[in-house]
């Protein structure tokens, strides 16, 4: 197994952390922010899989978490150069792409949406709205940090896209434990 990791290093003890590269930033910083809600909407997922049973939909949670970990990095990458060079870290456009196809395929599952509806329904459902509104505040503060400094395209992209998968999976949750939505 590799080298242990230390989990306390004293480094942030004066309100300052590391970013990729080396570089220290005040904790407050908006691309330290930026990555924190990204990496809380990993932790509602976590949280998700914990109260699913359907293990396909648990594996394109996972994954999306994995993806999550390479949008940290990014972030987390003031010279957009070290993200680049560790391999698990790559968010091709290809991601979007896949996302925005299990988005149709999961809505050919589901019956058209005529109206707003209320979040919430069955647990699992209820942690997947949930989830996507951490994803929008993420993708909100993700948009700030774009307009103060260069931030990758497909980023935003996939935030924007994966908050609709989001709303498409509770709904798909929700369904297939016969919760009804109940409309706004």
């Amino acid at each position: 197994m590799g080298e242990r990791v230390k989990i306390y290093t004293k480094t942030g003890d004066k309100g300052e952390t590391g970013l990729l590269g080396a570089m220290r930033v005040r904790k407050n910083a908006l691309r330290v922010e930026t990555y924190g809600e990204v990496d809380e909407l990993n932790a509602c997922l976590g949280l998700t899989c914990a109260a699913l049973t359907d293990r396909e939909l648990v594996g394109l949670l996972v994954d999306i978490q994995r993806d999550l970990f390479a949008v940290g990095a990014h972030l987390a990458d003031v010279r957009s150069q070290k993200a680049k060079e560790i391999e698990k870290a790559a968010l091709p456009e290809q991601k979007v792409a896949h996302l925005e196809r299990t988005i149709d395929r999961i809505e050919e599952q589901l019956p058209p949406l005529k109206t707003f509806i209320l979040q919430g329904g069955c647990e699992a459902g209820a942690r997947l709205h949930l989830a996507r509104t951490v994803c929008r505040r993420a993708e909100r503060r993700i948009a700030a940090l774009a307009e103060k400094e260069e931030i990758s395209p497909v980023i935003l992209a996939y935030m924007n896209r994966l908050s609709d998968l989001l709303f498409v999976l509770a709904r798909l949750v929700n369904h297939r434990a016969g919760t009804q939505e109940i409309a706004w």
